[in-house]
């Protein structure tokens, strides 16, 4: 898993500047999900709803996870869930975690984990990072995608000498910022590229500071590739590892991301919080999404079926044919057909869901729909005729019956899902962080989201640990 890598960032979805052959291979060997959509644009959330099978009107983890992550204030934002590494450890697997985890309390192993080498936080530096390594926070010296990927070929090698089945966790924070500090050997790799996948218009009106700081930058643009591709190689040395080991066909190999990213797309860099109120546009909600086991998952495969990351977790247990131990009121399926057999399934036509606080999205294949409670504004796109999402039809008399079934479908479809404790469209969230979880003792108040007050408020500062 991948840290701010939309669909547009990789070689095998289309884009040429995109210097990513080992992903590239990946996808050959096996099956790639051409719609695939986090449930909502920021890490933490995210995170917690590919673990759980659940959103965040269901986990309370709304926003990226501010305070709680290191020290006495460390806080397990899941706890009470069931994640499929619980019910994967139940079941025999020894479980680790190679990186980013940004899921609060990341001193201490959880959620079936053996094995535990995470982050600090959710973003750092990228040479001479902190991590935490055998329980203690530690500077590891060198390049952190370069630790990441030695830490989880350790783990891999030691559980395939004990002869124990293993799930590894590979969360790179690649290619996060910042976009700084990457070998040059990546960077130079790009001094003569036009980038055109990332037009640097106008900012958009809506636009964080962020944006103000790095709109234009080339170098910056670099990074961010540079970043891309020093994470492709590693990527490279687990596979051909897998292979030196002999059980590349006994693998089940998944890569993804955890959210998307906009590097000047529609004038402003960053994902859901890249903007207030925050965005529901494409390039923040669609991340790769790419399963290969040779001999088991076609090879060379594309599928247009939309899928959400709240179907992760259904369709992984239904792969290795297991339980969930609790499996009431989760909002996925499982799309095992579509990544084991040749044919497109009756999944291709359906409807997913998002939410960032009080914003919420309805997408079936060619219409979005985003509602903004309270004070809006609303948005619809037609897909079809403009995949840029740059005409906003919300206010077109002629559609008019269209956003009213897609409204009241997207209030169904939360209703039926949502925790009324943890219910986001009436929650503060503002894109600047988390402190603390949604519990009885704060509930119906809440004050657990970074308010936009201060002089920090869109600074950032803000954005750097997210």
């Amino acid at each position: 898993m991948t840290d701010d890598q939309a669909t547009w960032a990789t070689g095998c979805y289309g884009n040429d500047d995109a210097i990513t052959p080992n992903i590239d291979r990946l996808a050959s060997t096996g099956v790639l999900i051409e719609n695939f959509f986090c449930s909502t644009p920021v890490c933490s959330p995210s995170r917690a709803t590919f673990l759980t099978g659940r959103i965040a009107s269901q986990t309370g983890v709304h926003d990226w996870i501010r305070k709680g992550n290191t020290g006495p204030d460390a806080t397990s934002y899941l706890a009470g869930q069931i994640t499929y590494t619980d019910i994967l450890a139940r079941y025999g697997w020894s479980c680790g975690i190679s990186g980013k985890w940004h899921l609060g309390n990341s001193e201490i192993p959880q959620h079936g984990f053996s094995h535990w080498f995470t982050h600090e936080k959710g973003g750092g530096p990228y040479n001479n990072a902190t991590m935490v390594k055998n329980g203690q926070l530690t500077k590891v010296p060198g390049y952190i995608t370069t630790a990441i990927t030695d830490d989880a070929i350790d783990f891999i090698t030691s559980c395939v000498d004990s002869g124990i089945p293993f799930y590894s966790s590979i969360h790179y924070t690649a290619p996060h910022l910042p976009w700084i500090g990457h070998p040059e050997k990546y960077v130079n790799l790009y001094n003569d590229c036009n980038f055109e996948s990332c037009p640097q218009g106008a900012p958009h009106p809506w636009a964080n500071n962020l944006t103000d700081s790095c709109m234009g930058d080339k170098e910056l643009v670099k990074g961010y590739f540079a970043a891309t591709t020093a994470m492709d190689y590693d990527v490279g040395r687990i596979i051909a590892h897998l292979n030196e080991l002999g059980i590349r066909e006994d693998t089940l190999v998944i890569f993804t991301s955890d959210n998307g990213f906009n590097l000047g797309h529609h004038g402003f860099w960053g994902k859901g919080n890249g903007t207030y109120p925050q965005n529901m546009y494409e390039s923040s909600i669609r991340v790769p999404f790419i399963v290969s086991q040779p001999g088991s998952i076609p090879s060379g495969q594309t599928r247009q079926n939309l899928v959400s990351n709240y179907d992760f977790m259904p369709t992984l247990l239904d792969y290795l044919d297991l339980e969930h131990p609790a499996p009431d009121n989760l909002p996925g399926n499982s799309f095992v057909p579509a990544l084991c057999t040749n044919g497109i399934t009756t999944r291709e036509a359906v409807t997913v869901y998002d939410e960032y606080g009080p914003t919420r999205m309805i997408r079936d294949p060619r219409w979005k729909y985003v509602h903004r409670y309270e004070t809006g504004p609303d948005e619809l796109y037609d897909l079809q005729s403009d995949c840029q999402e740059q005409f906003n039809l919300a206010h077109d008399v002629q559609h008019r019956d269209r956003i009213v079934a897609m409204k009241q479908s997207l209030i169904t479809w939360f209703n039926q899902y949502s925790d009324p404790m943890f219910d986001g469209k009436t929650l503060p969230v503002t894109g600047r962080g988390q402190l603390g979880r949604i519990t009885d003792s704060n509930y119906p108040d809440r004050k657990v989201f970074h308010s936009l007050g201060g002089s920090s408020a869109t600074g950032r500062e803000d954005i750097v640990s997210n």
